[in-house]
């Protein structure tokens, strides 16, 4: 070792961006123990690794005392003398007990210390990088299906896409490249777990993130967004700029940035509504497409009675129901339908 061990350790570390400080304390209290398990014919013994030459030596530690009662652990004051006038009652003497084939354990135990600090220690990188994509978007490719859940090579991570946060509707094969909402990110015993997400409303809101340069700019803030997944969505924006269109900012020109967005989604339909601090107002816009006639809002119960044009009626509660339990999630409010007459 010597010489090759400091080396090695250097270049390695360099590359796995660790410090070489950490690997060698580890490596040290790992020796150790090798020596207590291997010889143990000192009780209290120390190892040092030359941060220059790499050279590992073995060392008894001793009690300087007046009287040795236990020779494994003490040491006279007359023979501490003998190797340092400088020695005084209660000092601890080093003693050289490396044995002659240590070398060859040493070899073996830097080889197992260094593969599991590096390990380590790459989880600890994968962690803090991915915890901060959480509630992100990331690319990736599908490296295997298992019994329905979908594993995505993320580039330093394999990510995992459960059954029950994939859009029904949607098929991917092996190879297939995916955008997924990064949900949830966990430092779990056989490392970094990170849960990925296709139905989330997150998703939505971060694919137009990327779509809108308004929105990257803090000109339109997106207030809410209500999804089913693979079906529906409807998202509420704003700006406190009177000059800027929020919805219009978000449709883009001729469609494109919506439409950007739905493609990725899987043609799922998205209604952008305008957010408004007004109850009526906000309920009126969340129930689009439909045409409302009047809406009663209960500001104590936060309920709304919204009567609608007869023919719209099943516009405005949608198929099953879709439209009108949306725009309850998007705005908080429990909506109560009835047609009337204009």
């Amino acid at each position: 070792m010597k010489d090759e061990l400091i080396s090695a350790l250097t270049d390695l570390c360099a590359e796995k961006g660790i410090e070489k400080e950490v690997i060698l304390d580890a490596l040290e209290a790992a020796l150790i123990a090798a020596y207590k398990r291997n010889f143990a014919s000192a009780q209290n013994v120390c190892v040092e690794i030359d941060r220059e030459n790499g050279k590992i030596g073995v060392y008894a530690q001793k009690t300087v005392v007046e009287e040795v009662r236990d020779a494994q652990q003490e040491i006279s004051l007359e023979d501490a003398k003998k190797l340092s006038g400088t020695y005084e009652l209660g000092d601890i003497v080093n003693i050289e007990v490396t044995p002659r084939n240590f070398g060859r354990i040493a070899a073996m135990t830097a080889k197992q210390v260094v593969t599991q600090r590096i390990r380590e220690a790459e989880r600890g990188m994968i962690y803090s990088e991915f915890t901060q994509k959480e509630n992100d978007i990331v690319t990736g490719k599908i490296e295997r299906i298992e019994h329905g859940t979908i594993y995505v090579d993320i580039g330093k991570a394999e990510a995992v896409l459960p059954i029950n946060e994939q859009t029904e509707g949607e098929y991917y094969d092996v190879g297939d490249m995916i955008k997924c909402y990064v949900s949830e990110v966990k430092n779990a015993s056989r490392g970094t777990q990170i849960i990925l997400s296709r139905t989330h409303p997150g998703l939505v809101k971060k694919l137009f993130y990327r779509e809108v340069p308004e929105i990257q700019d803090g000109l339109v803030e997106i207030k809410s967004v209500s999804r089913e997944a693979g079906s529906r969505t409807k998202i509420a924006v704003y700006s406190e700029d009177p000059d800027i269109d929020a919805q219009g900012s978000c449709i883009g020109p001729k469609g494109t940035r919506v439409q950007a967005v739905s493609e990725e989604l899987n043609m799922e339909k998205i209604d952008i509504v305008k957010w408004s601090e007004d109850p009526v107002e906000y309920i009126s816009a969340a129930l689009s497409p439909s045409k409302v006639l009047s809406v009663t809002a209960d500001e104590e119960e936060k309920s709304a009675k919204v009567i609608v044009p007869e023919n719209q009626l099943s516009l405005a509660i949608g198929k099953s129901g879709q439209n009108v339990r949306l725009a309850a999630r998007l705005t908080g409010w429990k909506i109560d339908i009835t047609a009337g007459q204009e």
